[in-house]
């Protein structure tokens, strides 16, 4: 088994993760915007739609915290979602100026084949890959995002 970094050899090996991720990112949701969103669906209109299939009903200012963005751009994904019929807005019992937010059947479908397309792309991927490979990926990813779960998304100080 494989010795733990120290600290001054750790955070350059993880900034080489750092980088590929995001090289990795906006290459993945080009190509799912080119060939796998239906016609309104943006990646971030994807994504709140994708939490929504998992969480519904939610309210803005939740799907930020759950998406570590902020509310400001939460509310224009949902208002986008609005206007292409994803998703609707609900009456909350808990918050009046709140209201939630739920999928349409519309939106579900709509996530349904864009799920169907996603995994189909992702079907190409090679390297022989083990469920262990992809739990060590998490891992890692996992303790990546560590020192960063207090930024403040919204831009407001302390």
């Amino acid at each position: 088994m494989d010795e733990s970094l120290a600290p001054d050899e750790l955070a350059p090996r993880l900034m080489e993760v750092f980088a590929q991720v995001g090289v990795l990112y906006r290459r993945v949701y080009r190509r799912l915007e080119q060939d796998a969103l239906p016609p309104g669906m943006s990646v971030g209109v994807r994504a709140v739609c994708d939490l929504l299939t998992a969480h519904e009903p939610m309210t803005v200012p939740q799907m930020g915290r759950a998406l570590a963005t902020s509310r400001q751009f939460i509310q224009r994904m949902v208002n986008d979602a609005l206007t292409h019929e994803f998703v609707e807005t609900l009456d909350n019992p808990r918050h009046q100026r709140s209201p939630l937010i739920g999928l349409t059947e519309k939106g579900r479908a709509a996530m349904a084949s864009t799920l169907d397309r996603e995994h189909a792309v992702l079907e190409g991927v090679g390297g022989n890959l083990t469920d262990t490979d992809i739990d060590t990926c998490l891992r890692v990813l996992r303790h990546l995002g560590e020192p960063f779960v207090d930024v403040d998304l919204d831009g407001r100080s302390g």
